[in-house]
């Protein structure tokens, strides 16, 4: 395994973006496969490894590069010579094979013959630490829209796109892929979850509060409550009015993560009806899972700062954020084969990464 520090590359967001959010108290492991073509400047294939939205492990096809983003992953390799296996294989054998084959056989179903194209696939779970309740997703993307996914609940696939209708019946008749995937989805992926969450207890189960801010651009636009640097991304930012939560005159963005592994969000309040008598009324109110506390900021005039003054300061902050999202996105980790002793079958099972090159096409 070669460590080093990811090259600067030019980045590429993917259109697919399967977000896990919640307010109960959840953690989810999500390995993100992507795969393109038409993209000189960009990694035919790359992989991450992604816990509570946490990269946790990257890998790029082209450059032979698996890099460890903390010291408590390094450790989890070490302690799991089997895991360090894994990721040597999925990253530099079977999954660039399979996607390319896949993506090639795609353009062909649906008539393509130039462009860029976008191929992923983003596989795991989610566990709930309270009830223990716990949900395994599989899903496929091409070119920014869903392709497939798994419905464990009727043991079927869902195709949303008549090209893959095709893929659906097929794997439909496979009995033995579908408990594979059931297996992998609803107990192995969450003893890894649960695992990685004991290695990275000090950074993955703390609690950082944010710092709230009301920001605007003139005085006629929206006031932003803009709340950055708070941890885990289990969180509410609302604005109320004498107490009562706000749905209307409101604009929520979404969470975003910081460059330091924090996250931020923020909600606009439109005041254009509301007379500055009023205003005294309102307050943006933050609340983080796991914190008895909220966070309330009244709307008041003097609080209220304006981007006019500093302008970089938001720029820098979400331009940050969007890179860091790009990096996890463009992730991905081919865990479907794991070859876990007396439990897991051998890469020969229904669910190996041959059911790209075989079952899509």
């Amino acid at each position: 395994m070669k460590l080093t520090s990811h090259q600067n590359m030019k980045i590429f967001i993917p259109l697919l973006l399967l977000s896990h959010f919640a307010i109960s108290v959840k953690h989810s492991l999500k390995y993100i496969t992507t795969a393109s073509s038409g993209l000189p400047d960009f990694p035919e294939f790359v992989a991450a490894a992604v816990v509570d939205d946490n990269l946790l492990v990257y890998c790029d096809g082209n450059e032979k590069i698996i890099e460890p983003k903390h010291e408590w992953v390094k450790k989890v390799l070490e302690d799991d010579p089997q895991h360090l296996e894994l990721y040597n294989s999925a990253c530099f054998e079977w999954d660039p094979t399979y996607f390319k084959a896949t993506i090639n056989s795609l353009k062909q179903r649906f008539n393509q013959s130039r462009g860029v194209h976008i191929l992923q696939r983003v596989t795991g779970c989610e566990w709930d630490d309270e009830t223990g309740e716990i949900i395994g997703f599989n899903q496929y993307g091409y070119d920014g829209e869903d392709f497939i996914s798994i419905d464990l609940k009727t043991e079927t696939w869902i195709a949303p796109k008549q090209q893959a209708v095709i893929t659906k019946l097929r794997w439909d008749t496979n009995k033995a892929r579908m408990k594979y995937n059931q297996n992998f989805l609803t107990v192995i992926y969450p003893e890894w979850l649960k695992m990685y969450l004991d290695y990275g207890r000090s950074s993955l189960l703390r609690t950082e509060l944010p710092s709230v801010s009301l920001l605007q651009k003139t005085p006629s636009s929206p006031v932003s409550c803009l709340a950055t640097g708070f941890y885990p991304h289990r969180a509410s930012l609302v604005w109320r009015k004498d107490g009562e939560e706000l749905h209307e005159e409101v604009d929520h963005g979404e969470i975003l993560p910081n460059h330091d592994g924090t996250f931020q969000m923020s909600v606009d309040l439109n005041l254009s009806s509301v007379t500055p008598e009023d205003w005294t009324r309102y307050d943006c109110v933050f609340q983080l899972s796991g914190v008895k506390e909220d966070i309330v900021t009244k709307l008041e005039k003097d609080r209220i700062r304006t981007n006019e003054v500093k302008p970089s300061n938001m720029t820098v902050l979400v331009t940050a954020a969007v890179v860091v999202l790009a990096l996890i996105l463009i992730g991905a980790a081919g865990f479907i084969v794991y070859k876990k002793k007396k439990a897991i079958s051998p890469p020969s099972s229904p669910d190996n990464n041959t059911e790209l090159s075989e079952q899509l096409n």
